[in-house]
């Protein structure tokens, strides 16, 4: 398996990214998570919409807490043809009693506890945590990757404006 050092940090210190780097104009990679039912969701469900892929290292921490806030409510401004997923390692029942404490309903929490397919799929899993960089994908409605943002320092939030404008060209 691929692997890349020093893309990103984790408290400053650079961590190794496994897999492939996944670039605009790429094919999404369909890669089978856990919803918070317990049930499998492929990414290919989101297909016919422009979707966010919000990577993130685990809801607990208040970075990524905040950044699925952020995305919650901006998910209804961006109306019925965006999709907005959160991804990450966390379990499906951590993911479940935090959008209940924190009033998600805009947003899909999606689980890669299995086996980080995800992570690997779309090269963003650290090796060294067993955990997914902070990264944001944004995929056009037939499954292209037309944006990405990696976040260098993953305490730190990503630039929501560049997001959104991303997701606004393709609706």
């Amino acid at each position: 398996m691929n692997e890349r050092i020093g893309e990103i940090e984790v408290n400053g210190n650079p961590v190794t990214l496994l897999g492939n780097e996944i670039k605009a104009g790429m094919d999404a990679p369909d890669v089978e998570l856990i919803n918070n039912d317990l049930k499998p969701f492929k990414l290919s469900s989101f297909k016919g919409k422009v979707t966010v892929l919000s990577a993130v290292i685990s809801l607990e921490t208040s970075t990524c807490d905040t950044e699925t806030r952020h995305f919650n409510e901006k998910a209804v401004e961006l109306g019925p043809d965006v999709a907005v997923a959160t991804i990450s390692m966390d379990l499906p029942f951590t993911q479940k009693r935090w959008c209940g404490s924190a009033g998600i309903d805009n947003v899909i929490t999606l689980s890669d506890y299995r086996g980080g397919e995800f992570g690997k799929a779309y090269g963003i899993l650290i090796k060294e945590l067993h955990l997914l960089a902070r990264v944001i994908f944004v995929v056009d409605k037939n499954g292209d990757v037309q944006y990405v943002q990696y976040v260098k320092e993953a305490s730190r939030e990503p630039n929501y404006d560049e997001v959104i404008e991303a997701v606004k060209k393709l609706i």
